[in-house]
């Protein structure tokens, strides 16, 4: 192999990678709805459980305490309520609205 042949090899390799780069290049995110367009739901623990057949308050809290959903908790301390993010569950969960 000359260093003829060496170079288009290279420059073959090169395209190849820059064609790969250019795939890869991460697409401009959406801009999410504005919140007067959807109001912001929050549900407690026992209207999530409701809201989806098969889910315990059990399994909300363990979402909750792994931040797995979005939360807030009214209140001070352990005592204070917790309150779920509707849009937030349903997309962890895959259901639909």
């Amino acid at each position: 192999m000359n260093l003829t042949e060496k170079q288009q090899i290279i420059s073959q390799v090169v395209l190849l990678l820059e064609r790969l780069i250019e795939s890869q290049s991460p697409k401009p995110e959406p801009k999410p709805q504005s919140s007067e367009s959807q109001p912001l739901e929050m549900l407690t623990v026992k209207e999530c459980a409701a809201l989806v057949n098969g889910l315990s308050e059990h399994t909300v809290r363990q979402l909750v305490a792994q931040d797995k959903v979005a939360y807030v908790r009214a209140g001070s301390g352990v005592r204070g309520k917790i309150l779920v993010s509707k849009a937030s569950l349903l997309k962890y969960l895959g259901v639909a609205n």
